[in-house]
């Protein structure tokens, strides 16, 4: 039986400051964020399976990460929950914006930790996650690979 990785990609809009960063982007900006999610299992091979030749519905694959990653962080603002700006974001918040305190740094590399860890619970028992790469400007990215981190 062949095995098959396919990969579904993914675009929003969010914003994050970097608590105690050295640079500019300590400051509150923005990304245009392209995340590509790559899962690898079999095709089914039952020829009566409404998705026979699959690994996985693209569709299926699309609504878990729509539903858990981008409808979260699109258009949102992420502050590490440790940050001196955790006052600007519930202000932000009072005032009706989409704020994420997270537990950790928000860079691509700690996002894209996060996004494997989620995408993973909600994967079906047969698929298994076997990346997640999220580009946050045309020249730099983060990617998570499963066979590093079993």
């Amino acid at each position: 039986m062949n095995t098959v990785r396919i990969t579904k990609q993914f675009t929003f809009e969010t914003g994050h400051a970097l608590y105690g960063y050295d640079g500019k982007c300590r400051n509150v900006h923005g990304h245009s964020y392209k995340l590509s999610v790559t899962v690898i299992g079999h095709p089914i091979q039952d020829t009566s399976h409404v998705k026979q030749g699959m690994v996985m519905d693209f569709g299926d694959l699309k609504n878990i990460v729509k539903r858990e990653i981008v409808d979260v962080f699109d258009h949102a603002t992420v502050f590490n929950k440790n940050t001196p700006h955790v006052d600007l974001a519930h202000t932000l918040q009072r005032e009706g914006h989409n704020v994420l305190l997270v537990d950790y740094q928000p860079t691509s590399e700690c996002m894209v930790v996060d996004f494997a860890q989620t995408i993973t619970a909600h994967l079906p028992e047969h698929i298994k996650l076997f990346s997640v790469k999220l580009q946050e400007t045309e020249t730099a990215f983060a990617e998570w690979v499963a066979a590093d981190n079993s």
